[in-house]
């Protein structure tokens, strides 16, 4: 089946009197939830995309994982397991990072066509739910402790200020959260160096009593056991490049004429994130042993008793709470949005596969932060470690699955196809590849972490869940001879998917489902219909009436 002439416009949705869209198609086109992001609406610069994508990670969390780390292994193995955790991130999140930003879709949809199916991948897509709102969580505590410490609102009530704030921001898509992060990211950039760098000016023997400090075991020196439980906390932020990619995902096609500012782009609002992530981790550590004298192990993994200490040493006391509290909800507002955003998508878009019923996106902001909220008011934050530690064997598992099935099975192996899918008909429901690596790597992790198999292992969770997922994948890559990657070679359309350039086609087909135009990937022929129908309208379809027939 092909597509014919007068399937082919360059204009943009078609009268809505013809056909109104339902609420799905509204919603979905305000920043292309759940789709392929077409070039109509890719109109940021890539130095506007990264820096919207930096402004995310504006969150506190690093602080105190840093200062857990650190307080409780002292500062040799803190830095040691941040470094190590630094370039595993890094390595892996570039190929995700490249992908998302090359063929403009988010994470979950490279993750159905990278080794885990159409259906596969919604466990990966709970998986990529759960880190937003457990980091929600923990931004939202670090938050509570600010208003607790300013304005004495008792912490039940600053989990549920702060829970709140959110919503009437995260309502809007990337156009609304581009001019948020643009805007503050100067303030908290500022806010967060200028103490650092006086205390350092000014008291040179903070540094070596940074570096000499043993931790509670007392023990000082580098250890093995010590890095590797250190490096598996940090490790649970390896899903932060989801979120990443959920901005550069909105990059302009990569030309001869801005391939340099691009790659730059990609690079530093892609992996790039995870060194300024661990600055933010080292510096926690540096504050925590600043203070912990004045305040305690207890609160000294508390970022607004960090930040208090290091204004208190350079400016009026009658300013220090002030600029401590501002700090900490600036931050928390930057992350939380996306958090709170990216979540709903993920949650949207599991829903939708599953029941083929798209319930519209604000619920599942409501549920994220629903989910969020109790883990706040169960005081997530005197357990933070455990609960990081341990989510982190499914994120390293499912990361390292997806980056490697894009590293090795499609570019060296070659049995996974180049190019992306993630329309409907043209995947399996279940590809073993992903799925089986996953699910064996993250359940053989979770077991170590929890002394399944022994004390001494217990460490190397999540060397284990990266080694395990980064061999099997290519392993049942060569098992399956890569017959599960693909349900069909073709979608029926005669127009190629890329252009000249290599970049995803810009140009429209309406989908005679909804009525509206959409660019070239998001479409497939239907198989009841000489015309094409869109990505959503394929997911939402109940009895599989434009889903295209398996071919060889």
């Amino acid at each position: 089946m092909s597509t014919t002439e007068s399937r082919v416009t360059t204009s943009g949705p078609t009268d809505p009197a013809k056909a109104a869209p339902d609420q799905a198609v509204k919603e979905t086109l305000e920043d292309y939830t759940l789709r392929f992001a077409p070039r109509s609406y890719r109109r940021w610069s890539p130095m506007v995309v990264a820096t919207t994508a930096l402004g995310g990670i504006a969150y506190m969390a690093d602080f105190s994982i840093g200062a857990g780390i650190g307080l409780a292994h002292g500062t040799g193995n803190a830095l040691v397991a941040i470094a190590v955790a630094a370039v595993v991130i890094f390595v892996t999140g570039f190929p995700l990072a490249y992908y998302g930003a090359r063929y403009n879709i988010d994470l979950d949809l490279i993750t159905r066509g990278s080794g885990f199916g159409y259906y596969g991948s919604v466990l990966t897509s709970v998986i990529f739910a759960s880190f937003t709102f457990i980091f929600f969580a923990l931004e939202g505590s670090i938050m509570a402790q600010g208003l607790k410490l300013g304005l004495g609102l008792p912490l039940w009530l600053g989990y549920l200020v702060s829970t709140l704030m959110v919503i009437p921001l995260v309502i809007y898509g990337m156009k609304a959260l581009s001019k948020l992060q643009v805007w503050t990211t100067p303030i908290w950039l500022i806010l967060m160096v200028a103490p650092l760098v006086y205390l350092i000016a000014n008291d040179p023997g903070t540094v070596d009593r940074f570096l000499s400090y043993a931790g509670t075991d007392g023990e000082g020196g580098v250890n093995t056991a010590s890095v590797l439980l250190g490096a598996g906390v940090c490790l649970s932020l390896i899903a932060q490049i989801g979120e990443q990619i959920d901005y550069l995902r909105f990059m302009p096609p990569k030309t001869e004429q801005n391939k340099r500012g691009w790659w730059t782009a990609v690079v530093m609002a892609g992996p790039g994130w995870v060194v300024l992530g661990a600055l933010k981790q080292a510096i926690g550590v540096f504050l925590a042993v600043y203070i912990l004298a004045e305040v305690g192990p207890a609160a000294a993994p508390e970022p607004i008793q960090q930040f208090r200490s290091a204004f208190d040493a350079m400016m009026p006391s009658w300013m220090v709470v002030p600029l401590a509290v501002a700090l900490v909800v600036i931050s928390q507002i930057k992350i939380n949005v996306t958090n709170a955003y990216s979540g709903s998508l993920a949650w949207t878009n599991s829903f939708t596969r599953v029941t083929r019923h798209y319930p519209g996106r604000m619920i599942f902001v409501l549920v994220n932060l629903a989910f969020a909220l109790a883990l706040m008011e169960a005081d997530m934050f005197s357990f933070l470690n455990s609960i990081l530690g341990f989510y982190s064997n499914c994120a390293i598992a499912w990361v390292v699955t997806v980056a490697t099935d894009i590293g090795i099975n499609k570019y060296v192996l070659k049995l996974s196809p180049l190019q992306p899918e993630f329309r409907r008909g043209m995947l399996h429901a279940v590809n073993p590849v992903g799925v089986v690596s996953f699910v064996a790597a993250s359940g053989l992790s979770i077991a170590m972490y929890f002394h399944a198999l022994g004390d001494a292992l217990q460490p190397y969770s999540p060397v284990a869940a990266a080694v395990i997922a980064f061999v099997l994948t290519p392993l049942m890559a060569v098992v399956t001879k890569g017959r599960y990657y693909l349900r069909r070679t073709g979608d029926g359309i005669s127009e190629p998917l890329l252009d000249a350039d290599g970049n995803p086609s810009a140009l429209t087909l309406d989908c005679h489902v909804c009525h509206q135009s959409y660019e070239r990937p998001d479409v497939t022929a239907c198989v009841t219909h000489d015309a094409v129908v869109c990505s959503l309208c394929l997911s939402t379809d109940k009895v599989g009436d434009h889903v295209l027939p398996t071919s060889a």
